[in-house]
């Protein structure tokens, strides 16, 4: 998902948490909240979507019947630290799935985000985003995936409880998903993806 400019809806003024809430559950269409303020998201590219379905794909199955399940970008997560509510492409949560308020509907708890970047919002989700991210004192790693050439980002939790980068460029190669312990091929994350054919 891409996040658009602030709301028209919203935009005047700063609203509270509740008010997001109740406009969002009545909305026809996504809105990240920050602070008072929302922000709409729009519709992604083909190549996006395909490589956010081929991966959701491929997690469900590897995970069938384990304590991790991944779930979709119609899952919130919330992180009551900095106010964050958002739509990730794709979370990976182990165990119980914990909530605001046991409503069912905000996730606390991801051990895993994925985003498939776009043009348009690339820069955010290295940087603000990741920043707003690393508030979630259950997530051990965060991966980013281009959706306009073939190259891989997986920002892990090391023993030190440092962030640490390591990129996937290799088309023949697999993407080490260690939280989850988990190798997902970078072909089936990129099946029938346009560039991709050209590797």
């Amino acid at each position: 998902m891409e996040v658009k400019e602030s709301a028209i809806a919203y935009s005047k003024q700063k609203i509270s948490i509740e008010e997001y809430l109740e406009m969002e559950n009545a909305a026809l269409e996504k809105h990240e909240y920050y602070k008072g303020e929302v922000f709409a998201m729009s519709g992604a590219k083909l190549p996006h979507i395909k490589i956010t379905g081929n991966l959701f794909s491929e997690l469900k199955n590897k995970l069938k019947g384990k304590k991790c399940q991944p779930y979709g970008n119609d899952l919130r997560i919330h992180i009551p630290s900095n106010t964050l509510f958002t739509y990730p492409d794709i979370s990976v949560i182990c165990g119980e799935v914990i909530t605001r308020n046991n409503d069912e509907y905000n996730a606390l708890n991801p051990t895993v985000i994925i985003e498939v970047l776009s043009k348009s919002t690339k820069n955010y989700d290295r940087g603000e985003k990741f920043k707003l991210y690393r508030d979630i004192k259950t997530l051990k790693e965060y991966i980013l995936i281009d959706s306009e050439s073939l190259h891989i980002e997986v920002f892990r939790l090391n023993e030190k409880n440092h962030w640490e980068l390591e990129e996937y460029n290799d088309a023949n190669g697999s993407v080490e998903i260690k939280a989850i312990n988990e190798n997902i091929l970078i072909a089936d994350i990129y099946e029938n993806v346009s560039f991709y054919k050209e590797v």
